[in-house]
């Protein structure tokens, strides 16, 4: 029930029907989580009613339709189910721990309190009530900006994959191993990206304690995540051995993706690319991680432009989905296709974009950043115009986003 992604709720009677086969808590777990969930939970919940193994659905299939006809068998209207929604009634204090449990997550957002006031309608209410409290919640929905800008990236992250003039059957180039260079915040968060993917690593940096540094960080970074449960330490240690730490560009001589993640300096990453062109094999695709800096410019000091392109990961760069690839003048439409794959594989929304000031996100955020600081000018606090904006429901204010990233490389 993915609807609450697109700032509606779920309709049909899924508000209705829900909690009466799994509870009114698990309904709403997953009403608000919008999470897909397997065929096998859906079983343990109650919510189908027999599996059958694979290669079997005909037998399967008449084998249930047998059961069905039996004249013992009562075959069950959900809408008639109502002890597990009866349990809840008379218990308004399962909905304010909702409530409260999930205000910070949607601060700012409308369909998830139609969402909570339905299943209370389900618990409440007869069942035709019900659907009909739905189906207007529903349709009250539709038209509101928040579920029309929801409804637009749905669409938007689905349309980016497609390139006019690069068709889907242009060659890819094999990935097999990926350079990075820049152990540092950067660095290390692209490098995960791939570690995640179960593609070999090979982070350079110019001095042994950064290296060190940046490789104990992205070890921190991952035994924290299997502290919370959502990687064994096993895949702590597959991880890590895809890595190869080294302190010389010369060690990615083999590799087929370079990635620069070093200063945002002009001068500092065309010294970098000069080196890479004499040291990566001819057929590697050398990439920029510059979040501003002309890619022709970049591509301009290799004897490959063909090859060169922006990859623009945002910090934290193992987090964030937004991935700007940058098509320089010269880049090849098999290095854009390689990508594009490659960001879909490591789970990237990839968006194509030409040589501009500030790509997309940096182009968007720019306009909001000057308006923050007029207010400011105009005798705003810094922390009020930010309180605003995380009250609206972005995960943090202007201020605080500069602050993070780096008041200095601002």
């Amino acid at each position: 029930m993915p609807e609450i992604k697109l700032g509606l709720i779920p309709g049909a009677g899924g508000t209705q029907r829900l909690p009466r086969l799994t509870g009114v808590e698990k309904a709403l777990d997953i009403i608000l989580s919008g999470a897909p969930f397997s065929a096998q939970e859906a079983l343990q919940w109650g919510v189908v009613d027999a599996l059958v193994e694979e290669g079997q659905l005909r037998e399967g299939a008449l084998g249930f339709a047998r059961k069905v006809i039996d004249p013992h068998m009562v075959p069950r209207k959900i809408r008639d189910l109502n002890q597990k929604i009866e349990a809840a009634r008379g218990h308004p204090e399962i909905f304010e721990k909702v409530r409260s449990d999930y205000a910070k997550k949607f601060r700012g957002s409308e369909a998830w309190q139609s969402a909570l006031r339905a299943v209370q309608v389900a618990v409440d209410l007869p069942f035709d009530e019900g659907m009909k409290f739905e189906r207007q919640a529903f349709l009250d929905l539709i038209p509101t900006e928040q579920s029309r800008a929801q409804r637009y990236v749905f669409f938007s992250e689905r349309k980016v994959w497609k390139i006019a003039d690069v068709p889907e059957d242009t060659p890819v180039l094999p990935i097999r191993k990926v350079g990075v260079i820049g152990a540092g915040t950067m660095g290390g968060g692209i490098s995960m990206n791939f570690l995640n993917a179960g593609i070999p690593v090979t982070i350079v940096e110019a001095a042994q304690d950064a290296l060190e540094r940046g490789v104990a960080t992205i070890r921190r970074n991952y035994d924290n995540t299997a502290k919370k449960g959502r990687m064994t330490a096993a895949d702590v240690e597959t991880r890590m051995r895809l890595l190869s730490p080294g302190l010389d560009l010369g060690v990615l001589s083999d590799c087929d993706l370079v990635i620069e993640a070093v200063y945002e300096d002009m001068v500092i990453k065309q010294d970098v690319f000069r080196k890479l062109d004499r040291i990566a094999k001819k057929d590697a695709i050398l990439a920029s991680n510059t979040s501003y800096l002309n890619i022709d410019e970049i591509a301009g000091v290799t004897g490959r432009p063909e090859s060169v392109l922006g990859m623009h990961f945002f910090s934290p760069a193992n987090v964030m989905r937004l991935l700007e690839l940058v098509r320089g003048a010269k880049t090849a439409k098999p290095v854009i296709a390689t990508a594009m794959q490659i960001a879909r594989k490591i789970g990237k929304i990839g968006v194509l974009v030409g040589v501009c000031h500030g790509f997309v996100g940096n182009r968007m955020l720019y306009q909001r950043q000057r308006e923050a600081q007029k207010l400011v000018l105009e005798g705003a606090m810094p922390w009020d115009v930010d309180r605003v904006i995380y009250d609206f429901g972005l995960p943090m204010g202007p201020f605080a986003m500069s602050d993070l990233a780096g008041l200095d490389i601002g």
